[in-house]
């Protein structure tokens, strides 16, 4: 069985990472959406409501479910027997991040990590600008899935 790790804090989940998850269900048998804490980390939605509007996203998408970790995410695909990583790129500065990260987790690991690149559509969304969206009172609306209302 091919089972995938998609991982992030999906503060919100945006239009991009569910057309990510949606073009990786052909890829994997099982994607396990991991919604990642971090005590450092201010969020503007609790781990709840993350987990919530993602379940509420893909609730017709049997292959996939929905948990939260914390910790090495790594660590986190042993506990799942996950072999794979999943991971969108909307841009350069993306790739050399994501790069560096998918390095060692192989080196420290074994898992590989899976890189889609995002749709022209979505290349431009990310959770940080839907958040100031939000903050100042925007239509947030077409950069989100329905499923997420405030």
């Amino acid at each position: 069985m091919r089972r995938a790790i998609f991982p992030g804090s999906f503060d919100p989940i945006t239009l991009g990472h569910q057309d990510i998850v949606e073009r990786s269900i052909s890829l994997f048998d099982e994607i396990i959406i991991a919604v990642g804490t971090n005590s450092d980390k201010k969020y503007m939605f609790t781990l709840t409501q993350r987990m919530k509007f993602i379940e509420d996203t893909f609730t017709e998408k049997k292959s996939i479910s929905v948990t939260s970790y914390e910790g090495l995410t790594i660590e986190f695909c042993k506990k799942s027997n996950a072999d794979f990583i999943i991971r969108g790129l909307r841009n350069t500065a993306d790739f050399e991040f994501e790069k560096a990260i998918a390095h060692t987790n192989r080196s420290l690991s074994g898992i590989e990590t899976v890189f889609l690149l995002t749709a022209a559509k979505t290349s431009f969304i990310s959770s940080s600008i839907v958040r100031e969206v939000i903050s100042n009172q925007g239509n947030y609306t077409k950069l989100v899935p329905r499923a997420v209302k405030i």
